[in-house]
């Protein structure tokens, strides 16, 4: 079992800058792909970015492809959203997810259903 738990999501201005991150415990999350969803009012979750098991493979949603940056440490069982130039549309509840272990090298999936593991979520808020 791996338990994820978000934080660094608050309040922003438009322009601005933030970063999430993802700790895991239960287990270490060396062997999972990892990806950040995000949920906005009234509308289904959608992909956002998602990182390989050891960090060789990243993609991205073209909405925030450019501004966005998804990262992992291992040693620290953390993974991490960089997220530039924030815009009101990305206001939303920030989801990570952890797929099953051992996943492929290069694998990013971009499927709820391909993630096993959840977290609660962290919220952010961008302002005009």
């Amino acid at each position: 079992q791996v338990q994820l738990v978000e934080s660094g999501g608050r309040s922003v201005q438009a322009g601005g800058s933030l970063r999430l991150s993802c700790a895991a415990s239960g287990r270490t999350f060396s062997g999972n792909a990892m990806g950040w969803f995000r949920q906005a009012p009234g509308k289904e979750r959608e992909f956002v970015a998602a990182i390989s098991r050891i960090g060789g493979s990243t993609d991205y949603a073209d909405s925030v492809k450019g501004r966005f940056t998804i990262s992992r440490d291992n040693a620290k069982n953390t993974g991490y959203l960089q997220m530039n130039s924030l815009k009101p549309e990305d206001t939303a509840v920030y989801y990570c997810a952890a797929a099953p272990a051992p996943g492929r090298l290069y694998y990013t999936p971009h499927g709820e259903r391909e993630y096993e593991y959840w977290g609660k979520g962290t919220q952010v808020t961008v302002s005009s």
